[in-house]
């Protein structure tokens, strides 16, 4: 995840970074700060069922509105998130699926809360009625981020319901109603590229204080639109367009924090950008992006998913490290004879092609998702890269 907003404005210190960082990834950390903190106890997101009202285009969990055998039921779970408590680990998010539809939702929200944990939902925001808002925040979510996928026939289209997009945006409004911090959540192909700034325009008026982009990961549904992700060339004017907005916001005083996920090569972007125009804030800027790091995969973020299943990250159903129902999370994630996943904890040594010759490892390594997807091989380089040559020297 690139902080545009924050690293280009100033608003992430090292120090404060260092700060914080030496207590560990808290719950007490201040969220924005949580992205370079040295402690690796892993964001989580839980996956908490595969049943979803909608059927997204691009949907990687490939989930539907039926009923799923082996989901972790209640008392699973309760132990689950005992022991994400014990962890301390700094997040806890919950998706689907549309997480909503589980009937449980809330108890396990409330507990995990109860156990110092911060929660965060994803959703398609349709089900927010004010009941439910007043319920997320009873619940103590902490922040909901909720899918939109363009303007109104954009949106529409994706999620294969009419109607759909004006049901999110009254889901959020019902959400900052309740007083509840809430994003939006946009993965840009081909087909809304051209919506992003209507879409940030909208999300200024509307109030809402969290825009995040997340490059195309081919993996579930989304295999059966790989075409749609953008060519390298529109990647670098998607990367420009959101620089250039992230300092008009900033100078008009507009209080939106705009972020980038699932491609660090807009991490070593911006660092050029920085030097180049920014030339004061370059060191400050390319030392926290050596604190946060580049994939998190098998790192800083881990992935349950509905059945139980651990991942490295939720792109990755294809590997999995353990299972919740048969041996703690805590367990599976520090067990140091899993040779993959520490192979997975120093990327770099293993990186083939232009990931493995580019000088900006240690603020990218590429989306290994990506690279098996291209090529069968986890560690070729990441097909997604739009730098030239010059650029990772």
């Amino acid at each position: 995840m690139i902080g545009l907003t924050k690293l280009l404005s100033g608003t992430a210190t090292v120090s404060e970074a260092i700060k914080y960082g030496s207590q560990g990834r808290s719950s007490h950390q201040p969220v924005d700060l949580l992205q370079f903190s040295s402690n690796k106890q892993p964001i989580v997101v839980w996956n908490i069922t595969n049943r979803c009202n909608l059927s997204c285009r691009h949907c990687y969990l490939n989930a539907q509105d039926k009923d799923y055998q082996g989901e972790l039921s209640f008392k699973q779970a309760k132990t689950f998130i005992l022991d994400l408590a014990k962890m301390k680990i700094p997040v806890l998010l919950f998706s689907g699926g549309e997480p909503l539809i589980r009937a449980d939702l809330f108890r396990l929200a409330r507990l995990a809360c109860e156990k110092g944990l911060r929660t965060v939902l994803s959703t398609n925001g349709i089900l927010i009625n004010k009941a439910i808002a007043r319920e997320i925040k009873e619940a103590g979510f902490q922040y909901v981020g909720v899918s939109i996928d363009g303007v109104q026939p954009t949106h529409d289209t994706f999620r294969n319901l009419p109607g759909a997009f004006s049901k999110a945006m009254q889901g959020m409004r019902n959400c900052l109603s309740a007083k509840i911090k809430t994003g939006v959540r946009f993965t840009v192909t081909k087909y809304n590229y051209k919506d992003l700034p209507r879409i940030i325009d909208l999300v200024v008026a509307e109030g809402i204080t969290r825009f995040c982009i997340y490059h195309l990961v081919c993996t579930g549904r989304g295999k059966e639109i790989a075409d749609a992700d953008l060519s390298l060339e529109q990647k670098r004017r998607m990367i420009n367009f959101l620089i250039e907005k992230a300092l008009q916001l900033r100078a008009r005083k507009v209080k939106l924090e705009i972020l980038t996920v699932d491609n660090h090569a807009d991490a070593v972007y911006l660092s050029h950008y920085v030097k180049d125009h920014i030339p004061e804030r370059a060191d400050e800027v390319r030392e926290l992006l050596k604190m946060q790091g580049g994939c998190s995969a098998g790192e800083r973020i881990a992935n349950v998913d509905p059945q139980g299943a651990v991942h490295p990250c939720q792109f990755w159903p294809e590997l999995t490290l353990g299972n919740v129902k048969e041996r703690p999370l805590s367990e599976i994630w520090n067990d140091e004879s899993n040779k993959f996943l520490q192979k997975l904890r120093c990327k770099s040594r293993y990186l083939k092609g232009r990931c493995r010759d580019c000088a900006y490892n240690e603020i990218c390594a590429g989306c290994r998702v990506r690279a098996r997807a291209k090529t069968g091989d986890i560690w070729s380089e990441d097909p997604g890269c739009y730098l030239k040559d010059a650029e990772i020297k």
